[in-house]
């Protein structure tokens, strides 16, 4: 019964976490796009303070939206603010970090063959990259080094991959890439709490109490201003990340940490396209490039056959063999009544009770066990190399 209510507890946190990191990326995106196509005002609104205007349609009416240099002459009766749906997302993708991950089956986070590490260990040291992280991302961008953007882009992204990579040294696969995801959802959530929110409730103090901005609170809008910038180009990497764990071919990858990082490239690249567009600069070499550099990266982790030029005897396994090896591999998760604690129904809905089970999956096998490494989970059974290659042997010639 706990185990049937943990999942359940899951299925509620990550349903509400999907919910509001719509809500919060959709708020980034319109926001963003908005900025980008504010046009010059009219004298008379200049004249206001307003520094740019829109006009859209939607739902059946028209809307106009300005947009003022710092703030309005006196306090608008009603003022919406955003900050909850960053800080609901954020929040309820810890409580999934700490549920699924330090909480949850080991094997989602630790991988014994890369470092032998206690649950508590692993959870101590993935919340201190985290933090570390945050550290320096703050250290930097109250730094003269903000005003450099492409050098400050770099010089993150260059951290980020470094980070991925010293990950995949000690934690699966899958556990490095969720770390990497929690990582900058925590920058765009400090960008949030750290700056952004700061910076609004300085310029609406100053119009409350009838004084115009000073320097200092145009220095902390620009500011924020930059933050959000960086939010939006984070999106779509840390949206890829959120639905990576349905993909073991690309984490459960021996190089799993540079897939991650030629992803985290590419996604921000083709995010670069649309932010200049919604400014009038069009530049369509920029998702070409990144079509191009997509293919490529399919073309990299395309499956290699590893157990071709393994260096272990090759052995024609015989069919009672093949259903001890899954008895003693597979089918504690992948059966009608799982006996893993952690588990109330098979992974995936995948059954591995009989050889015709095996026959029926056999391409997700392949990918999952032979081909990535990545099943069994943590490799708690100690699943051996010469194990994988009779299985993978197996399943090909029960293809024929």
């Amino acid at each position: 019964m706990e185990a049937y209510l943990t999942e359940w507890l899951g299925l509620v946190i990550r349903w509400f976490h999907v919910i509001a990191g719509v809500a919060w990326i959709g708020a980034s995106f319109y926001f963003i796009w908005l900025d980008n196509h504010l046009r010059e005002p009219p004298e008379w609104k200049q004249a206001k303070g307003i520094k740019g205007d829109l006009w859209a349609i939607h739902g059946g009416g028209f809307y106009e939206v300005a947009k003022y240099h710092l703030g309005p002459e006196q306090m608008p009766r009603e003022l919406h603010w955003f900050k909850w749906e960053a800080y609901s997302t954020w929040l309820s993708g810890m409580a999934l970090l700490l549920l699924v991950y330090y909480l949850g089956s080991p094997g989602y986070l630790l991988d014994p063959a890369k470092a032998d590490l206690g649950a508590s260990a692993g959870a101590a040291l993935g919340l201190a990259s985290i933090a570390a992280m945050l550290g320096i991302y703050e250290l930097m961008i109250r730094s003269r080094l903000a005003s450099n953007g492409k050098l400050f882009g770099a010089l993150l992204y260059a951290l980020l991959v470094f980070a991925a990579w010293g990950l995949f040294q000690v934690f699966s696969g899958r556990g490095a890439f969720i770390h990497i995801g929690a990582m900058i959802g925590t920058l765009m959530v400090a960008n949030v709490f750290l700056g952004i929110m700061p910076s609004q409730r300085a310029l609406v103090n100053a119009v409350r109490e009838g004084k115009k901005p000073g320097p200092e609170v145009a220095r902390l809008a620009a500011l924020a201003k930059l933050r959000s910038t960086h939010n939006n180009y984070l999106t779509l990497p840390v949206l890829f990340i959120m639905i990576s764990n349905h993909y073991p071919m690309l984490y459960g990858h021996p190089e799993g940490w540079a897939i991650l990082a030629a992803i985290g490239f590419i996604t921000a690249f083709a995010r670069h396209y649309f932010n200049l567009k919604h400014r009038g600069i069009h530049k369509p070499g920029i998702l070409v490039i990144s079509a191009l550099l997509t293919l490529a990266l399919v073309w990299a982790v395309a499956p290699d056959n590893r157990s071709s030029d393994a260096p272990v005897e090759r052995v024609v396994a015989t069919d009672a063999e093949i259903s001890s090896l899954v008895r003693q591999h597979c089918t504690a998760c992948h059966a009608r009544e799982p006996a893993h604690a952690a588990f109330q129904a098979p992974p995936a809905g995948i059954v591995l009770e009989k050889l015709t089970d095996l026959q029926a999956h056999s391409s997700k096998v392949q990918q999952a066990a032979v081909r990535t490494h990545y099943m069994p989970l943590g490799n708690a059974s100690g699943m051996t190399e010469q194990e994988r290659i009779a299985l993978g042997d197996w399943l090909k010639s029960a293809g024929h």
